[in-house]
């Protein structure tokens, strides 16, 4: 398994940006796809942005999609959410996870059910 610690979360007003990070331990790292979700007050955790192991292939959710980008860099165990134009509905905590199987394709809608580990969470608010 590996382990993630995420960070860089806070409070932004509505159309500014923050850069989440995701710090992972583990050699294998390079080996998972990686994705970040998030959850609303009152709401269930959802899918937001993923990437592959290999490629660096993403897919996103659409409430997201133009806004927010992931990447990750390999050589420093670490994955990013850069959030761009952010909305108060972007308000939630969001989390990093890993894939639970390694070496496998990222699914083009990925589920929670998909990832086997998960970091703490990091709390974002979005004002207006």
């Amino acid at each position: 398994q590996v382990q993630l610690v995420e960070s860089g979360g806070g409070l932004v007003q509505a159309g500014g940006s923050l850069r989440l990070s995701c710090a992972a331990s583990g050699r294998t790292f390079s080996s998972y796809a990686m994705g970040w979700f998030r959850q609303g007050p009152g709401k269930e955790r959802e899918f937001v942005a993923g990437i592959s192991w290999s490629v660096g292939r993403t897919v996103y959710a659409d409430s997201v999609k133009g806004r927010f980008t992931i990447s990750r860099d390999n050589a420093k165990n670490t994955v990013y959410l850069q959030m761009n134009s952010v909305k108060p509905d972007d308000t939630a905590v969001y989390y990093c996870a890993a894939q639970s199987v390694p070496w496998t394709n990222l699914p083009t809608h990925p589920k929670l059910t998909d990832f086997g580990s998960w970091g703490q969470g990091t709390q974002v608010t979005v004002s207006s």
